[in-house]
């Protein structure tokens, strides 16, 4: 078999001074390089013999300055740190497009030069070349499937770690620096992961999303995502849910919104025979500015899986609403705390996040979480103080840490001066300052075991049904105001370093 690959139709790299034609041609190309991959597997599928290897690639977007942009102070994003050339690969276009229209209008605003889009070296993978559900390889023999290594580009992991994300990447000398934070490859293969994980397709993920670690509340979403899909809009009451257009489940089943015609999603799902392990719930508005909830389960590893693979998606803030114990006497059973700093012995980030890297409390989301609070509870000032405390959580991967010696934990808590225990929020909230993903949290006491109050199924269950759906509306309450302000307020300038990628 020749060594020389026989690659899709090239296509000469071109400049653009307009962002809408420069995305039309990545679209163009994207497009010819998937079709060219599909057609080739069709062939292999069907029995052809390929004398060449098979190869697609990812195209690019690049733009060279010799000056310091002048951009406007008040957006974190949307320029390169100096002079230079800067690139990055590009993928799914049908899914990103407003996303990658907007950093290129960003680009050509504040360099007034233009940006170049062709073909990259970067090779596409066959795997991600796939429609959903498409699985021809399943139809081949053994030998037949061995064969494909040698016919077409296989996921290479050297090309989807988060170098350019944790700060760490250095470019070779001479090649263009990033201008995103994730390269196509990386995007494709989190992509692919997450319809694994919560068994619903990339693109009925929402611009926010809520994490939960308890079943309860997912339950409480889905009974409120059904009672607005019943209820047509009423234009003589508007509502803020009157854009919400479906609410989609695990199996990417889609319950339309009263009065939505039914071309707005033409495959309804299918229930699939078990949950996947992390599922996600999705309710949907016009502009993607709707909701999505993910039961992560327990655990910092959980919760890192899932946060590694929703950044590529670039939302616009995730929250994190779960049970913790308190950790101080004056608590009660159903209180708040809303985190303002974070004691990090999760372990799972140690190595991509360095211990010593603080994670700050970002004022949009405090603000937004502690006005929702009061809105749902109708309490404020010194009342709303009596349920809700301000402070630092700690989050453990030990979920036995009880059956430690006593001193030890809690000499550490008190030194810390933690207010809260967990298993998930410190791990949520490193990786969104990681990724520039705005983040916040918001728990609910639902134990004191320092104090003696463990749970018991009796108290379980009444603290159950008395602060589930509250703790849940104040969360979406939340998120509605965040979404009714502007979206750069969101982009915090604490998430960005000073020599950041241009793409938000």
């Amino acid at each position: 078999m020749s060594t020389t690959p026989l690659e899709a139709p090239k296509a000469v790299s071109r400049h653009f001074d307009n962002a809408q034609a420069a995305f039309d041609h990545i679209q163009a190309l994207y497009d010819g390089q998937i079709a060219y991959l599909r057609e080739a597997l069709s062939r292999f599928v069907a029995g052809e013999t390929f004398d060449k290897p098979v190869r697609a690639k990812y195209p690019f977007v690049r733009i060279h300055t010799d000056t310091v942009a002048r951009a406007d102070s008040r957006l974190p994003y949307g320029f390169v740190a100096g002079p230079g050339t800067y690139e990055t690969t590009i993928t799914r276009p049908d899914l990103f497009a407003d996303y990658y229209r907007e950093q290129i209008e960003l680009l050509l605003a504040n360099h007034r030069v233009a940006v170049e889009v062709g073909l990259s070296r970067e090779p596409i993978p066959l795997h991600f070349s796939l429609a959903d559900n498409h699985h021809a390889e399943g139809n081949l023999t053994p030998e037949r499937r061995l064969l494909m290594r040698d016919v077409f580009d296989l996921p290479d992991l050297a090309a989807m770690d988060d170098g350019i994300a944790n700060g760490t990447h250095d470019a070779r000398a001479g090649a263009p620096r990033p201008l995103a934070l994730f390269t196509a490859p990386r995007v494709d293969y989190s992509l692919h992961r997450l319809k694994h994980y919560t068994g619903t397709s990339p693109e009925h993920f929402q611009n926010f999303v809520l994490f939960t670690n308890y079943q309860f509340y997912i339950d409480q979403f889905v009974q409120i995502g059904r009672d607005i899909m019943a209820r047509a809009p009423d234009p003589a009451h508007p509502h803020d849910d009157d854009d919400c257009i479906a609410f989609i489940e695990p199996g990417n089943v889609v319950t339309r919104r009263a009065g939505v015609p039914a071309e707005a999603f033409d495959a309804l799902g299918a229930v699939p025979p078990r949950l996947p392990q992390m599922p996600a719930y999705h309710l949907v508005r016009r502009d993607r500015s709707g909701v999505t909830m993910v039961n992560i389960g327990v655990g910092p590893s959980n919760a890192k899986t899932i946060t590694d693979h929703i950044a590529v998606l670039r939302p616009l803030a995730w929250i994190m609403l779960g049970h913790c114990a308190g950790l101080r006497n004056s608590q009660q059973l159903g209180d708040y705390v809303l985190a303002h700093g974070y004691v990090r012995e999760d372990h799972v980030l140690d190595e991509d996040l360095p211990l010593w890297v603080p994670i700050p409390p970002l004022a949009e989301i405090q603000l937004a979480l502690e006005g929702a609070v009061a809105d749902v509870t109708q309490l404020s000032g010194y009342e709303l103080k009596g349920i809700m405390r301000t402070g630092t959580v700690a989050t453990t991967d030990n979920r036995n840490w009880e059956l430690m010696p006593h001193r030890e934990p809690e000499r550490r808590f008190s030194q810390s001066r933690a207010i809260a225990l967990d298993m998930e929020s410190a791990t949520i909230a490193a990786n969104g300052f990681r990724f520039r993903v705005p983040y916040g949290t918001l728990l609910c006491v639902s134990d004191k075991p320092l104090h003696g109050e463990i749970k018991l199924p009796g108290m379980a269950n009444q603290f159950y049904r008395d602060r589930v759906d509250q703790h849940l509306r104040i969360g979406l309450r939340a998120l509605e105001r965040l979404r009714r302000n502007r979206m750069e307020q969101l982009h915090s300038r604490k998430l960005r370093s000073f020599a950041e990628v241009a793409f938000q």
